[in-house]
């Protein structure tokens, strides 16, 4: 169906028949859903245009009424309900005035627009052009019309048709005598006409009525043309540009650019679209060209580049249609409104800068450049074109794919090695287009895994687009050869850094055989400019890096030998940097030397496999990886026995208690032993034995204190808080903590603090003071996000979520388990899921949804048991036994609260030992001996008496049910 607005509204098969659409009121619904084709009109909306004031008794049902005539009228599957509302589901193009849209972004030419202005069959919405909901939509298309009417009379000027537009404009001018366009157009086709007596006299016309109507004087174009006329000058007629060329395909991913690029030339005369080749800059600057008015475009890529200035003028004096080259350049652009489109300039630029000041003199002429690099002239406004985004390339990888491959989409099966290509190609849409050429033959499946050797593979580009762009290597090649020497060998050693570099590594690397390294921060300014080197901005410094397509190029680009060397001396220099960052990371400068040590990762670990710096380099990096979370790495790259022996406990592999001390004796540097022992005492104290733990730690800290570390102390201190207060020395816990924490203050070291307020939340919760409790874990996670020590992130918000818990807030408990759960998730860390989901598990018992938490338990309850800590187990198996015995199961209950005693016995802590001793009262009350029950109950007060630890109110829940039981039971027994 297709439907008319621009006249009496009318209704068409796709054939050209007219379809009625009966009664005014269906037809009114209609005229409004056309208002915005495709958009949702909310019903109360409808209802308020359609009745205004007098409503009908019901206004829904009438309106549902109105709806099936229309469909019935036009089709049923055009006018859908979504809500709030309803819409009309067309296409713009479906609509007469969606048409006209289009034609007229194709200003200047003069057919398209006079076939925009054939569309109009009467004014918009006749018939309705009064009515509230269609007033302002009529009035912008009126509106609309005559700025078509007015690029169309200026189009026809230049083709010289003065006489017959002097005609058809004379009532179009009467009817709107202050509109100074569409007058100036009139007086200058009757000017041309020779009827340049009439033209003075609509000149003085217009003058008088200008001041009587508004008090003001023409315009400055009308004044000009006036003095003409007066001079008796005959316009000439102007060449006819040559229209810009219609691209093959939509353009995808770029509506957003687009959308800014037409403002900045809203309010900038020259505006440069920079970026790296076949990012797409061309055609960006055509569909922004496309915005209406008159555009040309200049080709530059086949001028050589020794051209001047006067080649330059002749190009584009060809592009404009002048037959007498650039002789009239300044004549034809003179009073012209035009976007020039200069295309491929960074061959150009010396030559180009030059002329462009010339050009720019004339006021209605605007420059829409693409370059490799800036031109560099006053004015300029520059405007990267960055490679799409990962939506944006997969939609072009699908659309050019499907386009040699019929029937191809991105599937479940596809979308990984889609995206794996899109990514691997940097987002370039020329690379993407390449690359989907290629899938008819490949697949994207292998297409992905042969990207390695991508310039021998991606060269299938289209025989009619320019050699530059038929191969990958080729539109390299073209920047490539645009380089000095010194950029060059810039460009190619910048290829041996993985992920960027900073300026100081930089010019250690990049400098050499002829280029110093006071040179290569100017050489990297030309490269960002040339748009090969990829500028990033952070707070600590720029940093340099290429896309993985430029620097599969440079590696391309070493000569004999070169490589080698060169990654001989990355790999001594980022083990440099590691050794000097590992001094730095237990202090005040902790967070800069995370960060920094975060950007080279990519070059740390490229470090890493050069087999004569590897151990080194790994001793270094041992405590970050441990801050940051990332124990598997570690584990993979460490040698050392003892660091090594850590890490597998910190990533779950079990190791033989019995070794450990005598890992770190084999260490001869004093700290570096008492460094070792403490994170062997660290890893052991989570999941190895508990008394291995302690020793190490113990001793640990007796070696700290000799040598007067104040960090190594707090550190052991800190541990050692945990012992105390598993074993029940909740006072002796308190002080090491207190004191840790002090120490790591004065130190600077806020991950010390961290480890110091989780011993002191631990021990308000357990005194049942819930609010301070809070307010420690509250300051770590905190802490712990500005260092962004994740697996410490994902504890404290569990420990807020357990505080939650225990204060009955269910729904917020949970929110603070997911989200730790989250950031477990995404930092691949299992301890802190582990923490989390039994969070959860802990809420989803006690609000009655024991499926639930026995679904989230019972995996952990296996990861647990491949430690010897068991700490974990324990508590996993009393939750476990719990809700066996709330859902009735009295014998499992009974089992797993027995399961869960023999391990809390193991841990030595005596509130662990303590809870199970209550869940097995719950069970032998169900199984109807409260008898026992009670006994079970007092010998867990008693303990939790005798550790100073009594049980807090928020954990009271258990044991009140199970004591009210065991008083029922009692009750019913009773003779």
């Amino acid at each position: 169906m297709r439907f008319g607005v621009l006249g009496p509204l009318a209704v068409w098969t796709p054939d050209g028949d007219a379809v009625v659409v009966p009664e005014a009121r269906v037809r009114a619904l209609l005229a409004r859903l056309l208002v915005a084709p495709g958009r949702v009109v909310s019903a109360d909306r409808l209802v308020d245009d359609l009745w205004g004031n007098a409503l009908p008794a019901n206004p829904a049902g009438a309106l549902q009424t109105l709806v099936s005539r229309l469909r019935r009228a036009i089709g049923t599957g055009l006018v859908v309900h979504r809500p709030p509302g309803y819409l009309l589901d067309v296409p713009p193009e479906a609509v007469d005035s969606g048409r006209f849209a289009e034609l007229a972004r194709r200003a200047p030419d003069p057919a398209a627009l006079g076939e925009a202005l054939g569309l109009w069959r009467g004014e918009a919405f006749a018939g309705f052009a009064d009515e509230p909901f269609a007033r302002a939509a009529a009035a912008a298309l009126e509106e609309q019309r005559l700025t078509v009417w007015e690029d169309y009379a200026e189009a026809r000027l230049r083709l010289g048709e003065h006489a017959a537009l002097a005609d058809d404009l004379r009532e179009l001018v009467d009817e709107h005598p202050l509109r100074e366009r569409l007058r100036a157009a009139h007086l200058a086709a009757l000017h041309g006409a020779g009827r340049t007596t009439e033209a003075l006299d609509g000149y003085r016309r217009l003058r008088r009525l200008l001041r009587d109507e508004l008090g003001l004087e023409p315009g400055a174009e009308l004044a000009a043309l006036h003095e003409r006329m007066l001079r008796g000058e005959v316009p000439a007629r102007a060449e006819p540009v040559v229209p810009l060329p219609t691209p093959a395909n939509a353009l995808i991913g770029r509506d957003e650019a687009v959308a800014e690029v037409r403002a900045l030339l809203s309010s900038h005369r020259l505006v440069t679209l920079t970026g790296p080749g076949g990012v797409g800059k061309t055609r960006l600057a055509l569909e922004v060209a496309r915005d209406g008015g008159e555009a040309c475009l200049v080709e530059f890529a086949g001028l050589p580049r020794e051209s001047e200035v006067d080649d330059l003028v002749d190009t584009i004096a060809a592009a404009l249609g002048s037959q007498n080259g650039g002789e009239r350049l300044a004549e034809v652009l003179r009073g012209r409104r035009l976007l020039l489109v200069l295309d491929n300039c960074e061959h150009v630029v010396e030559p180009l800068a030059a002329l462009l000041s010339g050009v720019l003199r004339a006021p209605g002429v605007r420059v829409l450049a693409t370059s490799r690099e800036p031109i560099g002239v006053s004015g300029e406004r520059l405007w990267e074109v960055l490679p799409l985004d990962e939506a944006g390339a997969v939609r072009l990888f699908a659309a050019r794919a499907a386009a040699v491959s019929p029937g191809f989409v991105v599937s479940e099966d596809n979308a990984d090695a889609v995206a794996r290509i899109c990514r691997r190609v940097d987002g370039i849409p020329l690379a993407i287009e390449l690359a989907a050429a290629r899938v008819r033959v490949l697949g994207p499946v292998e297409l992905a895994e042969r990207l390695d050797d991508r310039f021998a593979l991606l060269t299938g580009g289209p025989r009619d687009a320019p050699a530059r762009q038929r191969t990958l290597r080729a539109m390299l090649d073209w920047s490539w050869e645009l380089l000095t020497g010194a950029e060059q060998a810039v460009l190619r050693r910048l290829s041996i850094f993985a992920d960027g570099c900073s300026l100081d590594a930089a010019e250690a690397l990049c400098s050499g055989d002829g280029v110093r390294p006071s040179e290569v921060l100017d050489l990297l300014a030309r490269l960002v400019d040339r748009s090969l080197v990829v500028v990033t901005h952070t707070a600590d410094g720029p940093r340099y890096g290429l896309l993985e397509t430029v620097s599969a190029y440079g590696e391309r680009q070493f000569g004999a030998g070169e490589r080698a060397r060169l990654a001989h001396a990355h790999a001594a220099h980022f083990t440099a940097f590691a050794e000097e960052a590992a001094r730095h990371l237990c202090g005040p400068d902790q967070q800069r030397w995370l960060r920094r040590l975060d950007a080279e990762t990519g070059n740390l670990r490229r470090a890493l496999a050069d087999p004569r710096f590897a151990s080194r380099l790994a001793r270094s990096l041992a405590w970050y990886w441990f801050l940051r979370g990332r124990l598997t790495e570690a584990r993979r790259a460490t040698v050392d026995p003892a660091w090594q022996a850590g890490f597998r406990l910190l990533t779950g592999e079990p190791v033989d208690g019995g070794t450990l001390p005598g890992l770190r004796d084999n260490l001869a540097e004093p700290r570096e032993r008492a460094m070792a022992g403490w994170f062997l005492g660290y890893a052991a104290t989570r999941f190895g034995e508990l008394t291995d733990g302690e020793a190490l730690i113990r001793t640990a800290l007796a070696e700290f204190e000799d040598l007067g570390d104040n960090w190594g102390v707090a550190a052991a201190l800190s541990v050692r808080a945990v012992h105390r207060y598993v074993r029940g020395d909740l006072a002796g816990s308190a002080a090491d903590a207190e004191r840790s924490r002090a120490l790591f203050g004065e130190t600077g070291d806020r991950w010390g603090r961290v480890q110091a307020n989780a011993a002191l939340g631990r021990l308000a919760e357990i005194a049942g003071d819930y609010r301070a409790a809070a307010a420690w874990h509250r300051e770590g996670a905190e802490l712990a996000e500005e260092l962004a020590l994740w697996p410490e992130v994902s504890m404290r918000w569990s420990e807020l979520g357990r505080i939650a818990l225990l204060e009955g807030d269910h729904d917020a408990a949970d929110a603070l388990h997911e989200r730790a759960r989250a950031v477990a998730v995404d930092h691949a860390d299992p301890a802190g899921r582990e923490f989390a989901e039994v969070g959860l598990a802990l809420s989803a018992r006690r609000r009655g949804r024991f499926a639930e938490a026995e679904a989230l338990l019972r995996p952990w309850l296996d990861w647990n048991r491949r430690f010897e800590a068991d700490n974990g187990a324990a508590l996993i198996l009393a939750e476990l036994g719990f809700a066996a015995e709330q859902r009735g199961d009295a014998e499992a209950a009974l089992d797993l609260h027995g399961q869960g005693l023999g391990a809390a016995r193991r841990t030595g802590d005596p509130r662990a030992v303590a809870l199970a001793l209550e869940g097995l009262a719950g069970a032998r009350v169900a199984l109807g001996q409260p008898g026992r029950a009670r006994g079970l109950l007092g010998a867990a007060a008693r303990l939790r008496a005798s550790a100073g630890a009594p049980l807090p109110p928020g954990e009271r829940g258990d044991v009140d049910r199970i004591t009210a039981a065991i008083g029922r039971r009692f009750t019913d027994h009773r003779p």
